[in-house]
C-alpha cells in the first residue's frame, strides 16, 4: 500500500492554530441542506472558531475578511466521512509487509522472502493483505509454504479482511499451538487433517492464540502510524472517520495527538469490546474533545466472521463448502448480554454481522432490547452484507443504522457468487432495499481492507460496477442508490450515525468548516470519472491540513 504524506511540514509537527475570519471564494460548491436537498454554493465565510459563518451563493456580496482562500475554480464539498475504518491499522499497513496486490501464492512468497531478507533483525515478520481468492491456487496458504523461505523468524500475516492469519511453524511454536490445541469458541484452526497438526491459518477467535505472543508496538510506533493514517485519509478527502475497534492503546494515541495539537482529523471511536469500552469511557460515552475531533461513542461487538474466510454465519451451508455454515463469534445469549451491558450506560452499540444468520440474530437482539432501553439508541449493524430478503423489512424498526461499504460489493462479487450460489444473492449488499425500509445508510471503506476512497465507494454505490466497468449493467442493479443518496451516506448520514449531526457533515452556518477541494463535480461525473476524482486540498475547522501539491509518496 502506498500513502500520501504532507511534505509541507514535519510528520509530527503541531497543527496550525485556528484562523480568523476567512473567505473561501472562487469555487463551485455542493453540500446538502437541512432537508438533504442539494445546495449549490460558491463561497463560504469561516469564523475564527473554525465554523461556517455563512454560505454564499451567486449574487451574494463578498464580505471583507482577514484571510482569503482562493479555490481557483475547483469544486468544493464537505469533508467526507468514512463510517467504518480501522484507523491505526491503516498506518501500520505502511509500516509492515503489504500483500494486498499479490496475485498468486508464489508472488506472495517472493515478496515475503525479499522483505524478510531486508529486515533480518526484526523479531517478527508482520503484515497483512493476502487473499487466496485472488490467487490461481484458491487455497489457504500453509505454514510449510512459509517455512521454506523464512524458517527461523516467526511470521504472522493477516488476511485482507483481518479475519484470518497465516503463521509459519516458528510462530506456531512460540504460541504453543499444536495438534492438541482445541479450536476456541468462535474460531477455527485449519489443520493438515481433521484433528491433526495446525496447517498455518487461524480463523477469527483462533487468531488470538498467536496474536497474544507478538510484541506490541511501542508508543512512538503508534504515534507514527496515526500520523501516517491521517494523511492517507486526507489524501482521499476523508476528514472524519469512525474507528471500529479502538483499544485503550489506540485511544491513548489519539489523546496524545490531541494534547500536542497533532490530532487533525475527526475520530468517532467505538471500543474494541466491553473491556476497552469501560477502560476508555468508564460510565458512559466521553464528551467531544479537542474541538469535536474525538469522542468515544460506544462499543464494537462481533456476531460472526467474514465471507472470504467462510466465517460469515449463514442460515444454509456455503455453496462451495456444503459442510460449513460459518462461525458465530458470539452466541445469541452472549451477544444480547454484551449489547445490554453497553446499553445500560448509554454506549452506542455497533455489531459486526456479515452472514444472513448473523444479521437475523442481531436484528432479533435489537428487537428484544429496544423496548427496555428506549430512547435514541441508533443501533448500528456493521457490514450487513448478506441478508435474507425476509429479514430486510426489520431494518426499518428501532432506528437501526446500516453501516455498509460499497466497494466490498465490487471486490467480493465473484467470491460471493461462489460462496452463496445464484439463489441467495438477492439480499447481498442490498443498499437500496435496506434504505427503503427507513434505515439510514452510512457508507465507509473498512480500511485497510479496502482503500479509504469515498469517491470509489460512491462510484460503486451508483453503478454496482467495479473499476473495470463490470458487469456491464451492474451487479444486482436494483440495489443502486442515487448520487444524492450516496453523497448523504458519506456526509450527513455518517455524522448522524456517530451522533455528530449539527457539528460536522454538511457546510451550513454553525457547523465545522470541514471541506475539500476536488477536480470535478461529484453529482455530474460518470461513475468511471467519479472514481478518478483527485483531491487537491483538505481543510478541517477552516485550517488546511493537506495539500496534494506538497504531498510526497511513502512506501513500506
Amino acid at each position: 500500500m502506498r500513502a500520501l504524506l504532507c511534505g509541507g511540514a514535519a510528520l509530527l509537527a503541531l497543527a496550525a492554530p485556528a484562523i480568523a475570519d476567512t473567505l473561501l471564494d472562487n469555487v463551485d460548491g455542493v453540500t446538502l441542506d437541512a432537508s438533504n436537498a442539494v445546495d449549490h454554493f460558491n463561497g463560504l465565510v469561516i469564523g475564527d472558531d473554525g465554523r461556517v459563518a455563512k454560505v454564499l451563493h451567486r449574487g451574494d456580496k463578498r464580505p471583507r475578511t482577514t484571510y482569503l482562500i482562493d479555490g481557483k475554480g475547483l469544486f468544493a464539498m464537505p469533508g467526507l466521512i468514512d463510517s467504518h475504518a480501522h484507523v491505526m491499522e491503516v498506518g501500520f499497513v505502511v509500516m509492515t509487509l503489504d500483500l494486498s496486490e499479490t496475485h498468486s501464492l508464489a508472488e506472495a512468497l517472493t515478496r515475503i522472502a525479499v522483505y524478510a531478507k531486508a529486515h533480518p533483525d526484526r523479531p517478527w515478520i508482520l503484515g497483512r493483505g493476502w487473499n487466496q481468492e485472488l490467487w490461481p491456487e484458491k487455497r489457504y496458504p500453509t505454514a510449510a509454504d512459509l517455512d521454506a523461505i523464512v524458517p527461523n523468524q516467526p511470521v504472522w500475516l493477516e488476511r485482507v479482511d483481518g479475519h484470518a492469519g497465516w503463521a509459519n511453524s516458528r510462530a506456531l511454536s512460540i504460541a504453543g499451538v499444536t495438534a492438541a490445541t482445541r479450536d476456541p469458541a468462535g474460531g477455527k484452526i485449519e489443520r493438515t487433517a481433521p484433528g491433526g497438526k495446525p496447517a498455518g491459518v487461524l480463523i477469527d477467535n483462533a487468531k488470538a492464540l498467536v496474536a497474544k505472543v507478538i510484541p506490541p508496538p511501542r508508543p512512538e510506533d503508534r504515534d507514527y502510524a496515526f500520523a501516517v493514517a491521517q494523511d492517507i485519509f486526507f489524501s482521499h478527502g476523508v476528514t472524519a472517520t469512525t474507528d471500529m475497534g479502538t483499544s485503550i492503546e489506540d485511544w491513548q494515541t489519539y489523546r496524545r495527538a490531541g494534547d500536542t495539537g497533532r490530532l487533525r482529523m475527526r475520530v468517532m471511536s467505538y471500543a474494541h469490546g466491553i473491556d476497552n469500552m469501560v477502560l476508555i469511557g468508564g460510565t458512559g460515552p466521553t464528551p467531544w474533545l479537542y474541538d469535536d475531533r474525538l469522542r468515544l461513542n460506544g462499543v464494537k461487538l462481533y456476531a460472526d466472521g467474514a465471507l472470504g474466510s467462510r466465517g460469515a454465519s449463514l442460515k444454509l451451508p456455503y455453496s462451495d463448502a456444503p459442510t460449513a455454515k460459518g462461525l458465530r463469534i458470539t452466541t445469541d445469549t452472549q451477544l444480547k448480554n454484551l449489547m445490554s451491558r453497553a446499553a445500560i450506560d448509554h454506549f452506542q452499540v455497533a455489531v459486526h454481522a456479515i452472514g444472513d444468520e448473523a444479521n437475523a440474530s442481531v436484528l432479533a437482539a435489537i428487537e428484544d432490547l429496544a423496548p427496555t432501553y428506549g430512547g435514541d439508541r441508533r443501533w448500528r449493524i456493521e457490514h450487513a452484507q448478506i441478508v435474507d430478503p425476509a429479514d430486510i423489512p426489520r431494518f426499518g424498526h428501532n432506528g437501526i443504522i446500516a453501516s455498509m461499504q460499497p466497494v466490498h460489493q465490487t471486490s467480493d462479487r465473484l467470491m460471493a457468487e461462489k460462496r452463496l450460489g445464484p439463489n441467495r444473492l438477492k439480499g447481498a449488499y442490498a443498499w437500496k432495499s435496506i434504505q427503503a425500509t427507513g434505515a439510514k445508510l452510512a457508507f465507509g471503506s473498512d480500511a485497510p481492507v479496502e482503500i479509504p476512497d469515498p469517491f470509489a465507494g460512491m462510484a460503486a454505490a451508483i453503478s454496482r460496477q467495479g473499476a473495470d466497468g463490470e458487469p456491464q449493467s451492474g451487479w444486482q442493479p436494483q440495489e443502486r442508490v442515487t448520487r444524492e443518496e450516496a453523497l448523504a451516506a458519506y456526509t450527513v448520514n455518517g455524522a448522524y450515525a456517530g451522533f455528530a449531526e449539527g457539528r460536522f457533515g454538511r457546510l451550513a452556518a454553525g457547523e465545522r468548516a470541514d471541506f475539500i477541494l476536488i477536480d470535478r463535480d461529484p453529482l455530474l461525473s460518470t461513475s468511471v470519472d467519479l472514481a478518478r476524482t483527485k483531491v487537491s486540498r483538505v481543510f478541517v475547522g477552516g485550517v488546511q491540513v493537506w495539500d496534494a501539491a506538497t504531498a510526497k509518496q511513502l512506501g513500506n
